[in-house]
Parts: C-alpha cells; sequence; structure tokens
C-alpha cells in the first residue's frame, strides 16, 4: 500500500454521552509496509537488549551494560517479530502511523486500531493481533508492566503531547487548557492502550476552554491540538 491510513480517531469529533461512547473512525488510503523513514530499519524484538562486546579493563574484562533497542519502522508479525505487551513512542511529530491488524490482507477490514501520532502514544498489541505496523514514528520500547515509575508525575501538560500514563506521566486531579479554537482540541480519558472505543471513559472536542477531571482509576490520558494543560486541583 502506498498512502498511510488516516484514522483520525483522536482527531475527530468523538463525543460521549450518558451510558454511551459515539466514535467516528475516518480511514483513507493503505499504509506501506516496511515503509519506514530511511535512516530506520525495522528491529526484531528477538535482538532488544543485545550487549556489547566486553573491554578490558585493568586486566579482566568488564561487560558493558544492556543497551535496549526499540521497534523501528515496518510490519511485524505478532508472537515472532514483536512480543505481546504495551508499547510505548515519544517525541514523534506529524507523520507518526501505526496500526494493529487482525491479517496481513492490507485491506481496511483487517484494522483493528489504528492512529497518527503527534508527541508521544501507548499501545497494547494483544496476543491474538497478527500484524503491528510503525512508519515514520521514533521506536516503540516495551513499558515493563512491575517497573516502578520514575520521577514525580507532571502538573502541566503539553496541549499536543499526545498520550499520557495516570499515575506515571501526569498526576491524578482536575486540569485546565484555555483559548481552545474551532473544535480543535481533542481530550480523551482511556481504560487502556488498546485504542478501541470501548477504551474511551469519556472524551470531547472543545472551543474555548477545557476542564478534566482525570481519575486515579484512569489508565490514560490523550490530548491533540489544545493548548496547554494547569492542573488546578
Amino acid at each position: 500500500m502506498s498512502q498511510h491510513q488516516r484514522n483520525w480517531f483522536a482527531r475527530h469529533k468523538v463525543l460521549t454521552g450518558v451510558g454511551a461512547v459515539v466514535a467516528v473512525i475516518a480511514v483513507g488510503g493503505a499504509v506501506g509496509a516496511g515503509g519506514g523513514s530511511a535512516d530506520k530499519s525495522p528491529t526484531s524484538a528477538a535482538t532488544q537488549g543485545v550487549p556489547k562486546k566486553a573491554e578490558k579493563t585493568g586486566g579482566s574484562q568488564q561487560p558493558e551494560a544492556k543497551k535496549e533497542k526499540g521497534l523501528g519502522d515496518g510490519s511485524f508479525q505478532v508472537g515472532s517479530d514483536i512480543k505481546p505487551g504495551t508499547y510505548v513512542s515519544s517525541g514523534n511529530k506529524d507523520g507518526c502511523y501505526w496500526e494493529r491488524a487482525k491479517d496481513a490482507s492490507g485491506s481496511t477490514d483487517a484494522i483493528l486500531a489504528n492512529d497518527n501520532v503527534t508527541g508521544a502514544s501507548y499501545v497494547t498489541v494483544l496476543a491474538s493481533d497478527k500484524i503491528f505496523k510503525s512508519s515514520d514514528c521514533q521506536d516503540w520500547h516495551l513499558v515493563d508492566p512491575k517497573a516502578a515509575a520514575k520521577g514525580t508525575p507532571k502538573t502541566t501538560l503539553k496541549g499536543n503531547g499526545g498520550m499520557f500514563k495516570v499515575g506515571t506521566d501526569i498526576a491524578p486531579g482536575t486540569y485546565k487548557s484555555t483559548g481552545n479554537k474551532d473544535d480543535q482540541c481533542y481530550w480523551e480519558r482511556a481504560k487502556d492502550a488498546s485504542h478501541s472505543t470501548e477504551a474511551i471513559a469519556a472524551n470531547e472536542n472543545v472551543t474555548g476552554t477545557a476542564i478534566v477531571k482525570v481519575g486515579a482509576g484512569d489508565a490514560y490520558f490523550k490530548s491533540s491540538g489544545c493548548q496547554d494543560w494547569v492542573k488546578t486541583g
């Protein structure tokens, strides 16, 4: 396929009501298999964390610390090229596209979830998935679910920062974003990183001021096209 799938799942007007979630997903042309940038190449999950050769220090060999390699661009078979689990990619600019697919047909019907990302994104690849695709994204790194959070969660967030993990990237609380125009600001509270409609706890497209209470029970908070968020309570 020669063009990116365009799923503005986190960009379209996707509004929630009481007891219901309505999502608009627009999917355009297809993404190219292995369609990454020239300076990045697909990296098998099996090659992650391979230690370098030991260097001699004072007559004894001291192995260097393992340096983790992330997953680059391309199409990967789940279970052989990529392990199931939650992955994070950060620092993305416009053009990053990822996709979870139920087969390798390349058809729109095969797409389980996808997104165009600016900033950071978390994606949970399930054991039942068949293919994971990434194009023009920063490397994906497997998140250790048992690892303790490092540092202090932030209380100010970039309005176009993408996806934040609650309790790790963002502290629970009430956040405000002001000066948003023409419904371009989209926010979402999510239960997990599957990116399915069922994962959406609440969401909205905003003009003007947005106020959102991010609960400790939320898994993720998404923000796209908004002014920066400040914790107010």
